[in-house]
């Protein structure tokens, strides 16, 4: 639990410090004019925008928001996407090309398991309901009626209306 709460803490403050390692990282492997155009015009805005994005979907979800951790799922793709950024600013001239676009595909990845985790708590076949102890799961409503009991007609009252009688 400890591990899913830290990364619960963690989710804001990445949004920061990853587009800082990219900055930091080119100043130290001094990695040229173009890969300065790259990491301040493409590469800071966009790890800044998609992990806020990612974390405010996140901590959309009810049980994150109770719990204050996330899932597993969360945890594992976070931590794919996280090292993948952070390898992406050592700029090895060698791996750096497919390790960009496996980062892309993993971004992608982590953006429909986080709306798909959304989705599915967000679907109304339960109620989620929140105790000073945890959550609590309340299953929706099930019908009252059975096929098999028969229900007595209720009265019918039918009112006709009479048509005015037809002037000469």
């Amino acid at each position: 639990m400890w591990l899913r709460r830290g990364f619960f803490g963690w989710l804001f403050p990445s949004a920061f410090i990853l587009p800082l390692w990219l900055f930091v990282a080119w100043l130290i492997f001094s990695r040229g004019g173009w890969a300065f155009v790259w990491v301040l015009f493409l590469a800071i805005p966009s790890v800044f925008i998609g992990q806020m994005i990612l974390a405010l979907l996140v901590r959309a979800r009810g049980t994150v928001r109770a719990q204050r951790a996330v899932s597993w799922w969360d945890v594992a793709g976070f931590t794919i996407w996280h090292c993948l950024t952070i390898s992406l600013g050592f700029y090895n001239t060698t791996w750096w090309a497919p390790v960009f676009i496996l980062t892309v595909f993993v971004f992608v990845g982590l953006l429909w398991l986080v709306l798909w985790e959304l989705w599915r708590e967000a679907k109304p076949t339960a109620i989620v309901r929140y105790t000073s102890t945890g959550v609590g799961y309340i299953p929706a409503e099930q019908p009252t009626s059975s096929p098999t009991a028969t229900v007595a007609d209720p009265e019918v009252i039918v009112i006709t209306e009479a048509k005015p009688p037809s002037a000469p």
